[in-house]
């Protein structure tokens, strides 16, 4: 297995919520993970950091952030130039989709969970 370091935006220390789910499974299955939300907290040991640092050499981007609400946080996206950015259910954005497209980062509509345990990440 390869190990990928994904950034969960929308990060969530509620364990009801799927950004804490999505997290506890990425690391389930060897991958690192860099939790980005808006308010502190720790998911699986690993902090919750604000947007703002642009990390490198990351794989992927999974948004669990509403589209009304990721406006402010295309720069922070596009700026960390992930492989690839899947938007989970709920999170689908049209306008961000093209803007990433534009700049060579691969788009899924799809669920990380799903993914995971389907083998298909």
């Amino acid at each position: 297995m390869k190990n990928l370091t994904t950034i969960i935006l929308g990060a969530s220390s509620n364990e009801e919520r799927y950004a804490y789910k999505a997290a506890v499974r990425l690391l389930d299955h060897g991958h690192t993970i860099i939790n980005i939300g808006h308010s502190n907290g720790v998911v699986a040991g690993t902090p919750i950091e604000l947007p703002g640092k642009i990390h490198v050499n990351i794989d992927t981007i999974t948004i669990y952030v509403a589209p009304h609400n990721q406006t402010a946080l295309y720069d922070y996206v596009l700026r960390t130039r992930p492989r690839r950015i899947i938007f989970n259910p709920g999170a689908e954005n049209e306008e961000l989709k093209e803007l990433a497209q534009e700049q060579g980062i691969a788009v899924e509509n799809a669920c990380t969970l799903v993914l995971l345990a389907t083998g298909q990440y």
